[in-house]
């Protein structure tokens, strides 16, 4: 069979092409796909809930109903909270558009003293313009939601891939284990519960750690004084879903806002301290213990995985690129051939002690 034995270089331009067609299915397909992958996830959360009630002899549709219905009780009440929050916050762009418009005229003068330069801002920003703007594009925030997930369509298909995936859960598992005819079917059965769990222990993980870093992040912008700190530390607590890149745009908005509306630098850059050491405990005690292994990726795969998700989908495509990449590397293990790509993804042996 070596003479029959495929050339490496043959290997190489198959996986190319195949990473090509998956990338174009995914970007052709985002309004689909989308929609199918948080409903999937979503559902592998639900399934221990679903589990139980139907451990106490619920039917299993009225268990995937009520779990249905607590998923989206939980994600309208965070986002009932957020909408309530951002209205607080935008009381208090009067002082922040009159304090920017003293800085404006501070750096013109400052221009004009020592380059003789006219920067045309001395004048500060009209608030009308602003108003104007801000009215021009008051779909901004809706469309950014709708964006986020693929569409409206997409909104309503979360839900139906939510319910269905927990109907038929059993179903699907026997189809994956039909797959793999020359593996034992419970071997391999054993194997998708693992993946579900390991999507479960990360999610919840990340969930438990967000929830500890709004409680810190909100305490220590009171502390400082700064206003709204309920708004900027959940903020912040929900960006750091974004590995890497989330914390430090979580600690952007409340260094700027506390410099236009606080006197003296003392404050903002108590902010960027405070976020700073947060991060440290974060990374290296909260996640570690909490996460823990769950996922097991190197930084060079996730950051890239960071950039590949975020250029098809978007936003949402970052947040979900980490738990598919975990299953991705967990099948890779199932089979010899593909364990080089495990390796590929995972942690050195050296880094990890």
């Amino acid at each position: 069979m070596d003479k029959y034995k495929i050339p490496g270089y043959l290997k190489v331009l198959a996986i190319l092409l195949l990473i090509i067609v998956i990338v174009f299915i995914l970007t052709i397909g985002r309004s689909l796909l989308i929609p199918l992958f948080l409903g999937g996830y979503i559902a592998m959360l639900m399934i221990p809930f679903c589990n139980w009630m139907e451990s106490k002899k619920i039917p299993r549709i009225l268990s995937g109903i009520i779990a249905l219905l607590s998923a989206i009780v939980v994600i309208l009440g965070i986002v009932l909270l957020v909408i309530l929050q951002v209205r607080n916050f935008t009381k208090d762009l009067d002082d922040v558009s009159d304090r920017l418009n003293n800085y404006l005229s501070d750096i013109d003068k400052l221009a004009s003293n020592l380059f003789g330069a006219d920067l045309g801002i001395k004048d500060g920003i009209d608030k009308s313009q602003i108003f104007n703007l801000l009215e021009s594009n008051s779909d901004t925030v809706s469309n950014l939601l709708l964006n986020t997930i693929g569409s409206l369509a997409g909104v309503v298909l979360v839900p139906v891939f939510i319910f269905f995936m927990l109907i038929y859960r059993d179903h699907l598992s026997e189809f994956i284990a039909r797959l793999f005819r020359d593996h034992n079917d419970e071997h391999v059965k054993e194997k998708i519960r693992s993946l579900r769990k390991v999507v479960q222990y990360y999610i919840l993980g990340v969930f438990k750690v967000m929830g500890i870093l709004a409680v810190m992040n909100t305490a220590v912008l009171y502390l400082i004084g700064v206003k709204n700190a309920l708004f900027f530390g959940i903020f912040a607590a929900l960006l750091n879903i974004i590995p890497y890149l989330g914390p430090f745009l979580g600690a952007i908005l409340p260094f700027i806002f506390a410099f236009l509306t606080m006197d003296g630098l003392f404050y903002p850059f108590m902010v960027v301290i405070s976020f700073t050491v947060i991060q440290l405990i974060e990374s290296n005690f909260l996640t570690p213990k909490i996460v823990g292994s769950n996922v097991n990726l190197n930084a060079l795969i996730t950051f890239v995985g960071l950039l590949v998700g975020g250029a098809i989908w978007g936003v949402v495509g970052m947040i979900l690129i980490i738990p598919t990449l975990a299953i991705m590397k967990r099948i890779f293990d199932l089979q010899e051939s593909t364990k080089p790509f495990s390796f590929l993804f995972g942690e050195e042996e050296k880094l990890k002690k």
